[in-house]
Formats: structure tokens, sequence, C-alpha cells
């Protein structure tokens, strides 16, 4: 019988995508495909991470090119293409170059791989997600915008580093649109089952929500010439997984939401369990009123991104 390798492409071989590609390649998620319009740059690095598999022992191919055709069947394709930020940005600053990059990336993707599960990494996220889902076409569930993995990864390691406990005891998420109203949940975070507050004073929990929500910023502000890429790429790899592994995860992720926490026809960070479907469900909290009004700043604020979408040419 004919046994079938999962494949995964990526699309844009930036820092972002070039990392996915590692991650991916590294814990052997199957064949990987590294797509740019610089074909050069794809192959390249296609090939130096290639080689570098009799030292790192994974059996994973991976091949660079410029052509869609390449990319055809993919079981999860994820987007890194689009500008990243510089000092002085905001994520949103991006919408009408990068709207446009997706829109071009979407309509290849919908032509070679349409049963695929699609993973939205490039900024702004959640207007981004928008425009990839209405120009694929596809289901809510092959759909799945990657930040809140992210931003509960920047939330968990700041309080491992504040605690003093390993990283694996910390558990955290964050919800809401990712930026600078992203709504971090320390009611609901725990280190190995307890509550925050058993380690750390309310001032510091505060302190390290506030870092939460400026933790892009803090290393576009540091690296100067782009944004973060290991811990971006590793949350989007971490999603693939889950896909193509069906592992059934609840994690943070940007879903399409039908009506719940009362939005409709967008996406937004939620909870959500990733299995071999994809997106399979949304889990919706009981919120309290600080969460719920964070809540709802959040929305207003993709709101308005859809709102400047919507007067765009792209």
């Amino acid at each position: 019988m004919t046994h079938q390798r999962k494949k995964i492409s990526v699309i844009g071989a930036g820092f972002v995508g070039s990392t996915c590609a590692h991650w991916a390649a590294a814990k052997e998620l199957g064949d990987v495909v590294l797509l740019d319009i610089n074909e050069g740059s794809a192959k390249g690095k296609a090939l130096d991470l290639f080689e570098a598999s009799p030292v790192e022992g994974f059996d994973s191919k991976v091949h660079g090119t410029s052509s869609y055709a390449d990319t055809k069947n993919s079981d999860v394709v994820i987007i890194t293409a689009g500008l990243p930020r510089k000092p002085g940005m905001s994520r949103d600053d991006l919408l009408a170059t990068n709207a446009k990059i997706m829109k071009t990336v979407c309509e290849g993707i919908k032509e070679y791989s349409p049963e695929a599960v699609v993973i939205v990494v490039s900024n702004p996220l959640d207007a981004m997600a928008y425009v990839a889902k209405q120009t694929l076409g596809f289901p809510a569930n092959r759909v799945i915008g990657m930040a809140g993995i992210l931003d509960s990864a920047r939330f968990r390691s700041f309080i491992a580093e504040a605690a003093d406990v390993s990283v694996k005891d910390v558990h955290a998420f964050v919800l809401g649109g990712h930026g600078d109203t992203m709504v971090p949940m320390p009611r609901h975070c725990s280190i190995g089952g307890a509550p925050l507050t058993a380690f750390l004073s309310q001032e510091k929990i505060d302190e390290l929500v506030d870092r939460t929500r400026k933790g892009g910023a803090e290393i576009v502000g540091l690296l100067k010439t782009g944004s973060a890429y290991y811990a971006p790429s590793a949350s989007a790899v971490q999603m693939a997984e889950a896909i193509l592994k069906d592992q059934k995860r609840i994690l943070p992720c940007a879903g399409w939401l039908q009506g719940e926490y009362g939005a409709k026809d967008l996406f937004l960070g939620v909870l959500c369990q990733l299995g071999g479907n994809g997106m399979e469900k949304v889990i919706e909290l009981d919120l309290n009123d600080t969460e719920r009004a964070g809540l709802e700043n959040s929305l207003k604020a993709v709101k308005e991104l859809l709102g400047a979408l919507e007067n765009l040419e792209y």
C-alpha cells in the first residue's frame, strides 16, 4: 500500500516563514514546501535546511519554490507573507499592503490545495484572517489565525521568569484581537494547577499583563529592522501539529465567530479545539465584568480595522 506523508506549505520565506519550515521539519510533521516570490531565497533556505537533516536526524524533505503548483494538495498551509513591522508602526499600519499580498496568496492556495487547513500569521492578524477567508471561501473550520498562542507564550514566559518556576508548569491564555487591545486572562492562569496569586502579587501580575500586551513592540524596538520570529513561528507550528496529528488541543487562536461572545462574521482570539478537521469548536467562557469589558474593547478595535479594510482597493 502507498502511504503518503503529510505536506505542509509555508508561504513567505522571510524570518517567520523559514523558521516555521525549520520547526516543522525538525518535528517531522511531514514534507515541507517553502514558497516565496523571491525564488532564490526560498530555494536557498530550503536547501540549507534540508542539508541540516543528517545532523539533526529528521526525514522531512524540504523544497523551495516560487510556484504554487509545488504546494499542490497541502494538508496545512501557513501564511507568513507580508511586510513586517518597523519601529513606531502598529500592526494596523500594514493593512493595505498586506491585504493585497494575502489575496494573491489565497488565490494560489485555493487553486492547488482546496482541502487544506490554512493558518494565517501575517499582520494585522484579525484583518488578514478575514481577507484570507473571503478569498478562499473555505468553511470556518479550515481558516484560523495564529495570535493567541504567541501572546500566551509571552505571558507564560514572563510569569515563569517572575515566579522562578519551569515554563512547563505555567498555564495561561490571552483572548481578543492581536494588538494593543488583547485581553490576558490572569484569573484563569495557574502554575502547577495553583492560582497565579499564590506565587505573585497583584501588582506584579498587572505589570506582566502590560508587558504581554506590548510584547511584540518590545522586540520590534530592540531589533529595529523587523519583528519577532522564533516564538511566532513556533506558535504557528504548534497549531499545525495539533491539526496534522488530530490532537484535539485547546489553544487560543483567532477563530471565525458566529455569535460567540456576541460577535459575528469576524475573527477574534478565543479558545479553540484544534484537531484533524482544523478548528473543531470554540470554547466560550463565562467572563467577569473586567474581562468582558476588555473583550468588548478588543472587538471594537477589530471592527474598526475591518471598516478600514472595506474602504481599500485590494
